[in-house]
């Protein structure tokens, strides 16, 4: 995971599994396709600085916490929207 783009993926992936939401929800969230978002989680497809300020603002967190890592996006995540 030495890519920025590995680590976004791998804290997008963190905090669906700690939120419980799916790829459809993000899908939702986005306005795009659930396949959309299954080939920007597998690399075949970019997530966008746009994606990124959505998903931190659907999840009340920072969008730098994203980038950093799946750690510092999961720490970041308010009790409120923490299910596992």
């Amino acid at each position: 995971m030495s890519s920025l783009s590995g680590r976004l993926r791998a804290s997008i992936a963190a905090v669906m599994f700690q939120t419980g939401q799916t790829q459809r929800d993000l899908a939702l969230v986005l306005g795009v396709t659930q396949g959309q978002v299954s080939r920007r989680q597998t690399g075949t497809a970019s997530w966008s600085l746009q994606d990124c300020e959505v998903l931190a603002a659907h999840w009340g967190i920072d969008p730098l916490d994203l980038l950093a890592g799946p750690t510092q996006a999961t720490e970041a995540l308010p009790a409120s929207e923490q299910t596992s």
